[in-house]
């Protein structure tokens, strides 16, 4: 009997999505497995994945749900990519920024706002994702998107360093959140990391690690 069910994983930090969608298939024996949002290869956190026909489908509904995320922002430089993994320059003319001022600008990113996604993503340009035209060194131009940021709280904020919680509806780039940040407060600034929370009702202590999958599974196949 093959092994059924939606079941909340955290993805370490260094793997793909698709990498964690590989393993469980090796575990479960199941070819029909999916996920609800991809994460980032340099985030981490709550990977929705759905093992069987009747899972998968219920993972469409899953991938319009709001997410949360915990971003830590560096100020101050900027990325090719808008994360760790670009190359940086470092701004010469910022200065360090006033918590009242960053409280501020925070609160022109809630609702329904306009977001370019990053060059250095698998959106697609006439069928070709924007990464690999980007890494070609051909010149990308996103348009921009309507998205749904639902709030955005200060967590910590030490020059040059700001983490947030985010809640957004689907399609948000926080990478773009954090770039926009940056633009916003004059200062240029990229994601250092980043942590997603919630997927609609499965949070971090719904989640397994992939490693101890198996052990969750009952002897009837569910999950």
């Amino acid at each position: 009997m093959k092994l059924t069910g939606v079941v909340s994983i955290y993805k370490p930090k260094g793997l793909t999505s698709h990498d964690v969608v590989n393993e469980v298939r090796r575990l479960t024996g199941e070819r029909r497995v999916g996920h609800a949002g991809t994460l980032d290869p340099l985030a981490s956190g709550v990977l929705v994945v759905g093992i069987g026909r009747e899972a998968t489908r219920k993972l469409k509904e899953i991938v319009g749900q709001e997410k949360e995320y915990l971003a830590k922002i560096r100020l101050g430089m900027t990325s090719t990519t808008d994360d760790e993994e670009g190359e940086k320059t470092k701004l010469s003319n910022y200065r360090t920024i006033e918590l009242a001022n960053i409280q501020s600008v925070l609160k022109n990113f809630v609702g329904t706002v306009e977001q370019v996604p990053p060059v250095y993503s698998a959106v697609k340009i006439k069928g070709k994702e924007a990464y690999k035209l980007a890494r070609k060194g051909k010149v990308v131009e996103l348009r921009p998107r309507q998205v749904v940021i639902k709030s955005i709280d200060l967590v910590d904020y030490s020059w040059p360093f700001l983490t947030i919680k985010v809640v957004t509806g689907p399609g948000v780039y926080i990478r773009s959140l954090a770039r926009d940040i940056g633009e916003k407060l004059y200062t240029g600034g990229y994601l250092t990391s980043l942590k997603r929370t919630r997927v609609g009702r499965f949070t971090l202590t719904d989640c397994v690690p992939i490693e101890t999958l198996a052990k969750k599974l009952d002897s009837s196949g569910k999950i």
